[in-house]
This record gives C-alpha cells, structure tokens and sequence, in this order.
C-alpha cells in the first residue's frame, strides 16, 4: 500500500484531529452547507441485542418453556398485534408505532452467520459475506460511488471518538466526533495554524496530510458554527445517547450539510441478569429515539429522515443458567420515519418450531435492506456499492 493510501485509510483521517479529505473547504475557503436530498440517521445497538425481548412473542408457548425466568409476562407485553408486542420498556416508541412511523423487520440475518461480535459487526458494517473479508464498509463505499452530487462534499457524521468500519470507504470516509465545538478549539491551535498555512507541496505525503490539516480548520469551524445555529426545545432523557441523538437534531435542523448520521448504544452482550440491564437499555433507546423524532417531526424534517435500528446478532432462544442469553444469529431491525409504506410488521414473528441448532433462522438477508436504502433512500447504485444483487425489501 502506498504511504498516501495509508494515510488516507488510517485513523488520523477520521478522527477530530484531522478531517478526511471529502470534508473539504470550497468556494474561496468558505463551508457552505445545504440539507438536499433524504438524510439516513444509523442507531447501532452494540453486543448483541436480545430481539425475543424486544419484539415479544406472547402468544408463542415454546418462547415461555425455553424461557421460564426470563421471558417477558403475557401481562406486561405491549400488545402490537395479536402474537407481537413491545417489551415493556420500549412504551415511549408506542405512539410511533400507532401513528405509522415505524416498520419492523424480524428475522434479518445472514447466510452461515458468525457468533463473534467482532467478525459479526465487521459482516454488517462492511456488507460481506461471512466467509469475506473487507476493508471497505457500506456507507463508505456510498461516499465513493458516483452518486447524485458526489462532485461536492459529502458530509457523514459519526458521534463518537473513533469511527465505524461502515463508513470507511477506499477515497473517502466518514468523519467521527462527538463535540463539535471541543473539535474546534482542538484544530483552532495557533501551532496547527501556523504550520497549516506554511507550503508543503514538493513532498506529496507531506502535503496531503497539510492540506488535510487546513480541511480540518475549516470543517470544525463550519461544524461548530453550525451546531449554534439552533438549539432544540424538545425536552431529552439525559444520558449520553439522548445527548447524541439531540445533537444530530440541532444538526439537522440547522440545515448542517451532512447525509448520513451514525450513532451507537453499548451494552447489549446479556450473558448473565439480563432482565433489568436490557430493559434500562431499551428504556433509554426508547426514550430518545421518541424525542428525536418528536424534534424532527415538530421542525418538517420527519419526511426527509429514516431511522435504521440494527445489532450485530441476535440471542439464543433458550435462556442460559446465569438469568441472560447467550450469542445468537438472526434478529430483528427497526426502521422508522415519515414516508414509510409498509408499516407495522414486515413480516411475520421468527419460527420458534424450526431452528438451527437452538438459533433463529434468518429470512431477510440485511443487504436486501442495504439494497433498499441505498436505491430507494439515498439515490445510489446498490448492486455497485454491494457487489452483487439483493432482493430490496418493499418499504418505500
């Protein structure tokens, strides 16, 4: 690999320290931003959610035998349909879900799936098969395809210190940070200034990573601007995810010039009491999820916006002797937001008569709705960016 390649693939180009060369100053210096077009907002739920738990089978007498201890009472489940309900602690997404804004897909997996987190979350971020192995993720490879007007900056956003391996792509990458105005004062150093400024092109390496150096003053500047522009009236939980979640909505709704959002909630992996650790995860996912979307329907920004909800696996069917669940395979995936076709239940609740090996069996490989959000959401070329052809699911 060549040393700018390197360079540009590393973690420096992604992190508040230095921006990736799509975040790039134009016209005469100026960052000028522009919310066009349909805005994706990614929410990884990080360890492995428990989707039983979650989308609840009450009605189903084998999720209650394998489950004595743990599974959620016929008495406390949020009654969806007339086999499917909500775990408890999700209520705040009821109105959602009443009001149309919310699709459900259960069953979403993938051929010979892996129980690794890591080698798991690699599969999802990066769109491969599980026996594949890529250095590129989905949303990456959007940001270097030639879509609509790829010829400009395209913005995508990660709050958090480090970036995902889903929004690396071979050119270009995402860029993650967590408090644009921390970013700004970190790159508003007179020494960075100073040597920013300074010629540095009769060495190419030398000069990309100088020139990414002033991209990066300029973008914290642009993005802490922009993160005063509007400051949100609706009341969030708090804790850091809502904080995350209040934070792309000011974004949003200041007409900030990014596409694609991403944030995360760890905790999930319950191996052992996971009754009341999950139920205050999906509390606090509930909640703010609920707020945000509350602060982007009040601001008209509900239309223009899909929510993606997704863990890495899902959990066994069978609870384990420690009060918890041990690494899964297929789950569920929320999709949420105001043009949503197919509301309610995608498709039916998971076959608990035919597993593989005591795991789920997938039904809806989750590059079918790769596939649809690429196409259908962000006006791009998925077989292209997936290598290969998904049957889309029928949401939009």
């Amino acid at each position: 690999m060549k040393r700018r390649n390197f360079l540009k693939q590393s973690a420096l180009a992604s992190t508040s320290v230095l921006v990736p060369s799509f975040l790039k100053a134009f016209g005469g210096g100026q960052l000028l931003g522009s919310r066009s077009g349909k805005i994706l907002v990614v929410i990884q739920l990080s360890g492995g959610n428990d989707g039983l738990n979650t989308i609840v089978p009450f009605q189903n007498d084998i999720y209650y035998k394998n489950r004595p201890k743990l599974a959620v009472r016929k008495n406390e489940v949020l009654r969806l349909t007339d086999d499917l309900g909500f775990n408890p602690a999700l209520k705040s997404l009821r109105s959602l879900y009443d009001d149309g804004m919310m699709s459900i897909i259960n069953s979403v997996g993938y051929p010979n799936p892996n129980r690794s987190h890591f080698r798991s979350m690699d599969i999802w971020h990066t769109a491969s098969d599980s026996n594949e192995y890529l250095s590129s993720g989905w949303l990456g490879r959007y940001l270097d395809s030639d879509c609509a007007d790829c010829e400009s900056p395209y913005h995508a956003l990660e709050l958090d210190d480090s970036l995902s391996l889903a929004m690396k792509g071979k050119e270009r990458t995402g860029f993650a940070s967590n408090n644009p105005q921390q970013l700004q004062k970190t790159t508003s150093n007179k020494f960075l200034k100073t040597v920013a400024q300074h010629d540095h092109h009769h060495e190419e390496q030398v000069a990309y990573l100088y020139k990414t150096m002033i991209d990066t003053q300029n973008s914290a500047k642009y993005l802490a601007e922009k993160s005063k522009t509007h400051k949100s009236r609706v009341n969030y939980p708090n804790n850091g995810f809502a904080k995350d979640l209040k934070q792309i909505a000011e974004l949003i709704t200041a007409d900030c010039d990014t596409k694609i959002y991403y944030v995360s909630l760890g905790g999930f992996d319950t191996h052992a009491n996971q009754k009341n650790k999950q139920e205050r995860l999906l509390k606090n996912y509930a909640e703010g999820v609920s707020a945000f979307v509350k602060d982007l329907k009040q601001n008209g920004l509900l239309d223009d916006t899909l929510i993606m909800t997704f863990s890495e696996f899902g959990r066994r069917v069978k609870q384990n002797a420690s009060g918890g669940t041990d690494h899964g395979t297929a789950n569920n995936l929320f999709l949420m937001g105001g043009q949503l076709k197919q509301q309610g239940f995608y498709n039916a609740a998971p076959q608990l008569t035919d597993l593989d090996k005591g795991d789920l069996k997938y039904e809806i490989d989750f590059r079918s709705v790769y596939a649809s959000i690429l196409d259908d959401w962000l006006d791009a070329d998925a077989r292209q960016i997936l290598s290969g052809r998904f049957e889309k699911v029928n949401i939009w």
